[in-house]
């Protein structure tokens, strides 16, 4: 099994979700994050002052699924998160080593 963490654009989170649970992963955690890359934020002027926002508002998104489906769920994010500019965001894939359903107690993929 393996978790997929994507950070992306906050207004890709629909489509993406969208997109997800067309292909049958319905199940993901959705967390409101701040963060910067390469972009270091952007320039902005308020009352004639300019100043660096160097967090950016983004979504997390947090999926665990089997290892058979971690390419396809990569390339629905990727596809449907990315705009072609500075900022889309990245995927960073983990391995999990056990999964526990608190209401059952079932294990692994039985869990999921």
């Amino acid at each position: 099994m393996r978790k997929i963490e994507a950070i992306i654009r906050t207004t890709k989170i629909h489509e993406v979700k969208d997109a997800l649970e067309e292909a049958g992963f319905e199940s993901l955690t959705v967390t409101d994050v701040k963060g910067r890359g390469k972009q270091k934020g952007v320039m902005q002027q308020w009352r004639g002052r300019k100043y660096c926002v160097d967090l950016l508002p983004k979504i997390k998104i947090e999926i665990v699924v089997s290892e058979e489906d971690t390419d396809n769920v990569v390339d629905i994010i990727q596809k449907t998160a990315a705009t072609g500019s500075i900022g889309d965001g990245k995927i960073f894939i983990y391995p999990v080593e056990k999964i526990v359903r608190i209401r059952t107690g079932e294990t692994n993929g039985d869990a999921l």
